[in-house]
This record gives structure tokens, C-alpha cells and sequence, in this order.
């Protein structure tokens, strides 16, 4: 269903009257006009059952509240389809320009990754926008020939780090953290690139060599200074939203409202996105819904990877993590995993 439908009046992207602080528990923000619980009312213009949808103009309006995670008033922000729109409204509301937003989390303002925004919000979701703070250079030796890094990315051409792991090479540069933005590998730029090949660049680097990462770290607030890693491992059996229903934002076409995923679909999501981790130092929890949605009606492995190759093609998944994709999503259907 298409957004930013059917104003009455244009309202401050600013809500009046509240502290310039994030809210750090209690989401419930008085006046969050256009959640009601979850749930889509469709007014004055609702239609029986049977009919055609109504016109753009009857159409609801869903709001999303939202904050800058260091610190910020609240912005109402309106009228996206996909991750590039956000940040544009976020920049609207908020008077920066939409390249300095790094990532936006669901319902923390901190670094954490299991509340990474992907591509699907729920209904009630608080959005916290992490905006960037201070660059860095880092001259990392690669002895071993993990970096111990997990890369993802914000959809509109910034990889960081998702995850450290503990023991790793990166891990002992206490400099580098969880929500850090990639910005160059020695001195190549890496603005505009995909989670995907940002990690196989740094796969493909000799090992028993130096190498220098250029980065930028999100700002953070006084509670989030101390921060090193981003949590629990994400994918971990995390929910896609809080709200009863979640808006997913696509590439491309309008953003859709839909249902939460089912129990089938957030446990072969989850298996998916380790499997990503895994074989290919990426998690991407969105790509992993992608290939669920993909994988699911399919009647053997050839046609998943027919319809792999059709829609992701860009990918060049490897045989053998296919095999193992389909062979989650079996697991998943038959409540294996």
C-alpha cells in the first residue's frame, strides 16, 4: 500500500513540547496519531468487501516516530517506500542532509544489532536514526586469514560492521566497533558498494600483510560511549517487527503493509541469515526473507536456484550454500529447526 496518502493538513515534522533527549524507555508517545495499536483504520473511506480499494486520496496515513539515536526531538516521518526515502525524510525532519545518516535501529537508540532496521518496520516501531560522528584510521595486520568481521549494509550504499568475533583478529583493535561504516580499504572507496562485496574484498586480502581501513563511527550519546559490540548474535531468533502488522519496504515498487511473518517463516529467515554469515561474511536478515519467500513454493532445489539466479543474480551464490538454503527452508516447513 502506497504511503504519505491523503493529508488533511501538513503537520510540524517536529512534535512540540518534548525534551530534546531520547527516549530511552516506554515508547508510548502521546499523540501517535495513525498507529492505533497496529492496526490500519481506514476512516471515512472504508469499502465493503468486494469492492476496489479506495482512491489515493481515502487512503491512511502511517506515521512513524522518530529520533536522532544521540539525541533529538521527536519527527514524525511519513511517505517512504524504501530505505533511500527514509533517510530522506529523516533528513527533512531533522535538517541534515540524508548521507549523513548511517543506519536507523527499532525501538533502541543504542548500537544494537539485533534491532537493526532491514526492510520491514512494525506498525508500532520507534525509529532511532544513527547519524555519523567521527572518522577514523585504522592500519590492520592480517595474520590470520579471517578477519573475524560480519558486514551488512543500510540499502542505500554504506556497509559497517554487524558483528566482532570475539578472539579474531579484529577483535584485539579496540578502535574498531559494532555500527562502524566502512569507508575505504586502502584508500579504495567503498561509498555506493553491497554488504557482499565489501566482505569479499576483505576475504581476498593477502594475508601476513598490513591494510588500512578508513571508517566512520556513528555518533553516539553519553550512555552509548562505552559500547564495543553490538549484543547478542544477531539472527538469533529475533523478531522482523513489534507491531501487529509490519510495513515492508521494497527496492522496488510502493511499500506494502503486510502481516507479521509466520512461525515457519521467522525460523527459516533466521537458519537463512546464519547460512549468509557463514558461507559468505554477511548477515542480511531482509536478503534472507527474500530467498524464504523464494524458496518456499518451490518443488525442488533446481527451480529454487533457477529463481535464485532470476532475482539475485548478482549474488553468485555457490551450489553448495543453496543446497543448504533449501535444505533450512525444509527443515523450517517441517518444524526441524
Amino acid at each position: 500500500m502506497p504511503l504519505g496518502l491523503g493529508r488533511r493538513k501538513k503537520a510540524s515534522p517536529l512534535v512540540e513540547n518534548e525534551e530534546a533527549e531520547p527516549i530511552r524507555a516506554g515508547l508510548n508517545v502521546p499523540g501517535m496519531d495513525g498507529l492505533d495499536g497496529g492496526g490500519v483504520g481506514l476512516g471515512e473511506g472504508t469499502t465493503q468487501e468486494g469492492l476496489p480499494p479506495p482512491p489515493t486520496s481515502l487512503r491512511p496515513r502511517l506515521i512513524f516516530h522518530t529520533q536522532l539515536a544521540h539525541g533529538s526531538p521527536t519527527g514524525r516521518i511519513e511517505g517512504f517506500s524504501n530505505v533511500r526515502e527514509l533517510y530522506t525524510k529523516i533528513g527533512e525532519a531533522f535538517g541534515i542532509a540524508p548521507p549523513e545518516v548511517m543506519f536507523c535501529t527499532l525501538n533502541t537508540h543504542k548500537v544494537d544489532m539485533d534491532k537493526l532496521l532491514g526492510g520491514q518496520i512494525g506498525l508500532e516501531d520507534f525509529i532511532f536514526a544513527h547519524i555519523k560522528g567521527q572518522r577514523k584510521e585504522v592500519e590492520v595486520f592480517k595474520g590470520e586469514d579471517a578477519l573475524g568481521l560480519t558486514i551488512t549494509d543500510n540499502g542505500a550504499g554504506y556497509a559497517f560492521i554487524k558483528r566482532i568475533r570475539e578472539g579474531s583478529v579484529v577483535h584485539q583493535i579496540q578502535v574498531i566497533n559494532v555500527g562502524d561504516m566502512i569507508e575505504s580499504i586502502n584508500g579504495h572507496s567503498l561509498i555506493g558498494c553491497r554488504h557482499y562485496e565489501v566482505a569479499k574484498m576483505l576475504k581476498e586480502l593477502p594475508k601476513g600483510k598490513d591494510f588500512v581501513l578508513k571508517m566512520v563511527e556513528p555518533l553516539k550519546a553519553f550512555d552509548m560511549i562505552s559500547q564495543r559490540s553490538g549484543g547478542a548474535r544477531a539472527g538469533s531468533g529475533t523478531q522482523l517487527g513489534t507491531g501487529k502488522g509490519t510495513l515492508r519496504l521494497r527496492s522496488k515498487g510502493p511499500a506494502t503493509v503486510e502481516e507479521l511473518p509466520s512461525a515457519f517463516e521467522e525460523k527459516a529467515i533466521a537458519k537463512v541469515d546464519d547460512l549468509l554469515e557463514s558461507y559468505m561474511g554477511i548477515r542480511d536478515s531482509e536478503l534472507a526473507a527474500t530467498m524464504v519467500e523464494l524458496g518456499k513454493d518451490k518443488k525442488n532445489p533446481d527451480e529454487f536456484a533457477e529463481a535464485l539466479d532470476e532475482t539475485l543474480g548478482d549474488f553468485a551464490f555457490p551450489d553448495e550454500f543453496v543446497f543448504d538454503v533449501w535444505g533450512a527452508i525444509g527443515d523450517a516447513k517441517v518444524g526441524r529447526l
